[in-house]
C-alpha cells in the first residue's frame, strides 16, 4: 500500500507538473516507489524539464 506522502507526490505530479497517468505508471515501474529516484527517472525519460525537476525537488523537501 502506498504511503500518504507517496500518494500526495503522485497527485502533485498530476496536478502541478501535468504528467499523464501513463507517464507516471512508466516511471513507477522503474523506481518501485523510491521517491528519491523517481524525479531523476522522469527527467531521464524526458517527461519533465529542468524547471519541473527543480519544482519536484522543492516539493519533496517540504513534504
Amino acid at each position: 500500500m502506498p504511503t500518504i506522502t507517496y500518494t500526495r507526490f503522485i497527485k502533485f505530479l498530476q496536478d502541478e507538473i501535468n504528467l499523464s497517468q501513463d507517464s507516471i505508471a512508466m516511471a513507477q515501474k522503474t523506481v518501485d516507489q523510491n521517491l528519491g529516484l523517481m524525479p531523476v527517472v522522469l527527467w531521464q525519460y524526458g517527461l519533465v524539464d529542468l524547471d519541473q525537476l527543480n519544482k519536484i525537488y522543492e516539493w519533496l523537501e517540504t513534504a
